[in-house]
């Protein structure tokens, strides 16, 4: 019979799988240059590029993305049935594995986010936004002194801050642990020393 059920860790791995099912149609981020004349679709499990209405994948970012996707997968899953028995003796070792993945693939997101622009900004005095609107101006190679002033739009979308929902509940289940693991109780059992009676002299 079933121990108590960690919940939060249950509604952690849910969310999850939920979120993941959302991302390969939603992206965490977007930018769009110009009216539509470049758009990127960025998230972990699904990046996508449009030009001119075309869109592209590059192999690399789409392997890096079957890979997220597979372990956020088995992230989930993991947490799901760590949350039904949490005193087994291998539900802590799913607890460590499940609840961390989530976190680190929404910060390595925005960390990633982060150096682009600074690169952008550092190397080709370009301003990529992270959220909100800019213009910019785009060099035109081999046409010296050809430029093209676009208008630049980004933010996070809805399945990003599901994504945060869902990190933020795999923690909460991580921290629950200790309410719903019940340490079994260890018996000792001490054996008493036994005294040696002294045996009686009898004299003759």
């Amino acid at each position: 019979m079933f121990a108590k059920i960690n919940w939060f860790g249950f509604a952690g791995g849910v969310t999850t799988i939920v979120m993941l099912a959302v991302s390969m149609v939603y992206p965490w981020w977007q930018l769009t240059v110009g009216d539509d004349l470049m758009t990127i679709n960025a998230s972990p499990v699904n990046t996508n590029f449009g030009f001119v209405g075309t869109a592209f994948t590059i192999p690399l970012i789409w392997a890096l993305n079957v890979v997220a996707l597979l372990t956020l997968v088995l992230s989930g899953v993991a947490m799901i049935i760590y949350s039904f028995m949490p005193n087994r003796s291998f539900s802590k070792p799913l607890l460590d594995f499940g609840y961390k993945k989530p976190l680190f693939t929404l910060l390595f997101f925005v960390i990633g986010l982060l150096v682009t622009t600074i690169i952008l900004q550092a190397v080709l005095n370009f301003n990529l936004p992270l959220m909100g609107s800019t213009t910019n101006t785009l060099p035109i190679p081999f046409a010296s002194g050809v430029t093209i002033t676009v208008l630049l739009s980004a933010g996070f979308q809805w399945s990003f801050w599901l994504a945060a929902v869902a990190a933020g509940l795999c923690i909460a289940g991580r921290l629950y642990h200790k309410k719903v693991a019940v340490q079994k109780p260890t018996i000792t059992i001490t054996a008493k020393p036994q005294v040696e009676k002294p045996i009686p002299v009898t004299s003759k």
